[in-house]
């Protein structure tokens, strides 16, 4: 449901905070009900660059109370200052939206000292192009609206999901919230194989780039599994073939899981330390 009118609150304006309000933008929210407050006066230009009706230069008290929908968008570990900070200028359903990775839902709602509707999304570097996945779950206090609010912003930047158990959000920072590193280190290993292969530095990552935006595009508009869409690709006998058995042989899947794995319990140690 898309509300042009919602009354935003950005609480810090780095590139994850200036990606949300570029996407409401270009989806038609009205910039007059964006507000922002952050200290640098650098972050503030940039978020002014978007358009010159967004709010800036603000208090953190200010913004919450103009704020509908309050988008806490600061490091981790200074949420719970500012959450502090912000406790007394919130009241009535306005809503927390919490972007900081591995602050769980209670941790948030207790340093506001009250059963605020909170709604924590873990968004990924790819927002920042508009094609972002982001995850969201909700506390129990939130209704409809709460949801359909914290979607629409969500969805400004891209797809995004809802999951019920919070306990989940640890395999979510593993897959989707670190996953943009694993393709990032497998296309700078694909351009350093293709330089040493003897194409140039232009040509290796023109391949690799467009190689790895084809896939996807391909993987995300097809009804095929991924596993048909890799098989369709290796002829028996032929040169994908032979690349996929080395992989193979040297356990790429049993690593692979064992990465992710040591994703999910760093991002569950972070979470009980916040």
């Amino acid at each position: 449901m898309q509300n042009f009118d919602l009354k935003i609150g950005f609480i810090g304006g780095g590139n994850m905070a200036q990606a949300i309000v570029g996407g409401l933008l270009n989806n038609g929210h009205n910039p007059q009900r964006i507000m922002v407050a952050d200290p640098s006066e650098t972050q503030r230009a940039r978020m002014i660059a978007l358009n010159p009706d967004i709010q800036t230069g603000n208090t953190n008290a200010k913004v919450a109370g103009f704020a509908e929908m309050l988008v806490l968008a600061v490091k981790p570990q200074l949420m719970a200052d500012v959450a502090r900070e912000l406790a007394d200028a919130l009241h009535g359903d306005r809503l927390i939206v919490s972007i900081a990775a591995g602050i769980r839902l209670s941790r948030i709602q207790q340093w506001f000292g009250a059963a605020m509707p909170v709604v924590r999304v873990m968004p990924n570097q790819p927002a920042l192009v508009g094609a972002g996945m982001s995850v969201l779950i909700a506390s129990d206090e939130c209704q409809a609206q709460h949801r359909n609010n914290a979607e629409y912003m969500a969805g400004a930047v891209g797809r995004s999901a809802w999951i019920r158990d919070e306990s989940l959000m640890d395999a979510v920072t593993a897959i989707s919230g670190s996953g943009p590193a694993y393709f990032y280190l497998l296309m700078e290993m694909m351009s350093a194989s293709a330089r040493d292969m003897g194409l140039s530095e232009e040509l290796s990552r023109l391949l690799t780039r467009q190689t790895a935006l084809g896939a996807g595009l391909s993987a995300q508009q097809s009804d095929e599994a991924v596993r048909t869409l890799r098989a369709s690709v290796t002829s028996p006998g032929g040169t994908t073939a032979a690349a996929l058995e080395v992989l193979e042989k040297g356990d790429i899947r049993g690593l692979f899981a064992e990465a992710l794995k040591a994703a999910q319990a760093r991002s569950r140690e972070l979470g009980n330390d916040s």
